[in-house]
């Protein structure tokens, strides 16, 4: 497997991003790995590497690039910390749905262009902010995403916000897997049920289901990672991406 540093062309400047390649010659599926609130770092690479193993070709970019070379983030720590609370917060406050919808056409024009991928549309997959990303990005641009998850994503479905995911759900052509944490504030029931609704409604071919575990359960680098629900989450996608891709 290969981890190539790549730099992507934006609108407002330049994407510094990961590839990671599966070993072997030939070409494979794409897919975008959209991080979470922490950023891209180590351990959304090695997540991407994983990814990289099952056949796929991952692009994970630095979906935080308009703030330049920005420290990485502790998530053991950020959120017990006010001022890296505070940082954290004001960088996801950046991502526009707007921003979103550019940025995730640049990435998709990127990844589709390169050699190593084959076909016409790609899979997503984001987790807690790139959850929503996800979902966002499969409704912006739904030629380019045949497959789009969402693991302990949230504000998913929120009724009075008109950048809310599920407002867009009439434009997805992708399956879409959703998978919740329990008892999470950022996606709750009412939301689930609103997202359904809406998935239903527009003939998504779509799973929602909730895991028995915490916001953040399948990145390792969290302290509510959960290593059961990780490993469930690598056989959704092995699932989904393996129906909905072309191989």
């Amino acid at each position: 497997m290969a981890r190539l540093d790549v730099q992507i062309t934006m609108t407002d400047g330049t994407c510094p991003a990961t590839l990671h390649v599966p070993d072997g010659r030939g070409s494979w599926p794409g897919v975008i790995l959209f991080p979470d609130a922490g950023g891209a770092r180590e351990t959304m690479r090695t997540m991407a590497d994983r990814l990289a193993g099952m056949g796929y070709v991952v692009l994970l970019p630095d979906v935080y690039y308009r703030e330049a070379d920005w420290p990485p983030f502790d998530m053991a720590s950020v959120f017990a910390d006010p001022d890296e609370r505070a940082r954290l917060m004001g960088f996801v406050g950046t991502l526009t749905r707007d921003r979103i919808v550019s940025d995730t056409g640049a990435y998709l024009d990127y990844l589709l262009a390169r050699p190593e991928v084959s076909g016409t549309a790609v899979g997503t997959t984001g987790y807690c902010m790139g959850g929503r990303i996800s979902l966002i990005a499969a409704g912006a641009h739904p030629e380019k995403i045949a497959a789009a998850a969402s693991f302990h994503g949230g504000g998913l479905a929120v009724d009075d916000n008109p950048e809310s995911p599920h407002l867009a759900a009439g434009r997805i052509t992708a399956t879409v897997y959703v998978a919740a944490a329990e008892d999470d504030p950022s996606f709750t029931p009412d939301q689930a049920r609103l997202l359904e609704q809406a998935l239903t409604a527009a003939g998504v071919r779509h799973t929602l289901e909730f895991y028995p575990a915490l916001h953040g359960f399948a990145v390792p680098d969290n302290p509510t990672h959960d290593p059961s629900a990780e490993d469930r989450h690598w056989k959704a996608l092995k699932e989904l991406y393996g129906a909905a891709l072309p191989g």
